[in-house]
Formats: structure tokens, sequence, C-alpha cells
């Protein structure tokens, strides 16, 4: 197979990174103002402090304001207090915003809360509940406002997996599917790839029949940072924690290694 090298700008430089083919890559159409400043970090599980850190430095704010968005958790207490426990080391102003709600208790509306902030990190759980309620809300053409705004968005899991096209899910009985997501981020999408035993085989399988697209896979603890659809930098807080372009070449598939650097 011939090997292609594909280099991304860091924080501490360029790197190069061997890639197979990273058409998926490519900007879709946008002004430059926009592939500058849209910003999304994703993980594929394990976004904690430190990644919560990192994004923070990602908005280039002193003190952002960073939203938690947990409708894929259905709003879960214990999550939501794990995330003020997460941000309580750091230099941000911390909010939530529940999907579960009534009116007398919510006197903005969810676009005038989401676009007031500098950054939005998206729980974990069940993508395809997440995926519907956003839509009946409206919540997803928010989140594409906040997007094209420069608002830094990231998560992992369900919180990494909602921002591709596609992906594979575990929000159905019995197995993994396929679940389509909101598109801004082009191609498909794997988080849990090294905790869960069925996550590789399955995106494996699903790229290979042609029912997913290429993509991108993060073990937990591992992850991207993308400006527009970019590749702008690989990051993990586990030594051993890796990241992917998995893609079909030849009839097989290629699983390519992309070069991680460690954030603290």
């Amino acid at each position: 197979m011939e090997r292609r090298e594909f280099f991304v700008s860091t924080a501490l430089g360029v790197m190069g990174l061997g890639v197979g083919d990273l058409s998926l890559a490519a900007s879709r159409p946008s002004t430059p103002s926009q592939a500058n400043n849209r910003k999304i970090l994703i993980a594929g599980g394990g976004f904690g402090t430190t990644f919560l850190r990192y994004m923070a430095s990602l908005t280039g704010k002193e003190r952002p304001k960073l939203c938690y968005l947990p409708t894929a958790s259905a709003d879960r207490e214990s999550g939501i207090i794990r995330w003020y426990e997460n941000c309580a080391p750091l230099n941000v102003v911390p909010s939530v915003q529940a999907s579960f709600i009534s009116s007398g208790r919510m006197t903005q509306t969810f676009e005038e809360v989401l676009l007031s902030v500098d950054g939005i990190v998206v729980s974990g759980g069940n993508t395809l509940n997440q995926q519907v309620i956003w839509k009946a809300h409206g919540i997803d053409k928010v989140l594409r406002k906040a997007w094209d705004r420069g608002i830094v968005l990231g998560g992992a899991s369900a919180g990494s997996l909602c921002w591709f096209e596609e992906g594979t899910t575990d929000s159905r009985p019995k197995e993994l599917t396929k679940v389509e997501c909101l598109g801004f981020l082009k191609g498909s999408h794997s988080p849990h790839y090294d905790a869960e035993e069925n996550r590789r085989p399955t995106y494996h399988r699903l790229i290979k029949s042609g029912e997913l697209k290429p993509g991108y896979a993060c073990d937990n603890n591992a992850g991207i940072y993308f400006s527009d659809n970019e590749v702008k930098r690989v990051v993990h807080t586990r030594e051993d924690a890796k990241a992917y372009y998995v893609s079909l070449q030849g009839g097989e598939i290629v699983e390519e290694e992309l070069k991680a650097e460690m954030i603290e």
C-alpha cells in the first residue's frame, strides 16, 4: 500500500501523520473566517478536566463560559454533578442547559442560551435519542449556528459521535448499529474503540460493506481537534490511547494510527 504523508499544525509546531486516503478531511464550502473559526474537540471517552482545560484554551478567552448539554443522558443528575467537579479546577464559568424543561422554569430560548457561551460540551449517552430531541427542539440548528460563529464544540461518546455524518451507536437493543447525526464533520466515527470489544469489528464491517463512510475512531482518552473539517491536532491523556483514520482500500480495511500528543 502506498502511504501518503499528511501534515497537521499543532500548538507545538507541525506534525506529520502517515494516513491513507484522507479525502474525508476535505472541507465543505465555507468562507475563510468560518474555516478558521469552526472548532470541534472530540474524544472516544473520558472528556474530563484535562480535555476541558484544552477545550477552554481553544476558545481564546481568559475565563470562558462552558455549557454542558446532557441531552443524551436524559439530563442525568450524576453527570451534571461530575461536570461541575471536572470544571472546578479550571478558570471557566460552567453552566448546564437541560433539554427536559418546562416553560415556567426556562426564561430564555435554547438559542439565546447556547449562543451566549464560548464552548458547548455534549454528554455521552443515547445518541439516537439525543438526535431526535435536538431536532424536535431545533437545537440541531442552534448548534450549527454556534459552530459557524466559532463557539467551540466538543464531547466524548455520544458527545463526539453527534458531530459526524454517521457512526456506530449502542442506542438500539441487542447490537451496535448505524446512526445518522449532525454532519458538521464529514464521514463516520466510532468512539470507545479500545474499551468495548464489539466497537472495532463492527466499525470495520460496516465500512467494508459500504454502510458507513470511512472515518475516525478514538480510544477512550484519545481525541482529535478539528478546525472546520481539517485535523489540527491529535491528543491523548493516556499514553497507550490512540486515534485512527479507518478506510477501505482495495477491498480491505486500512487502519492508520494518527500520532497523538499528550495533554495535561
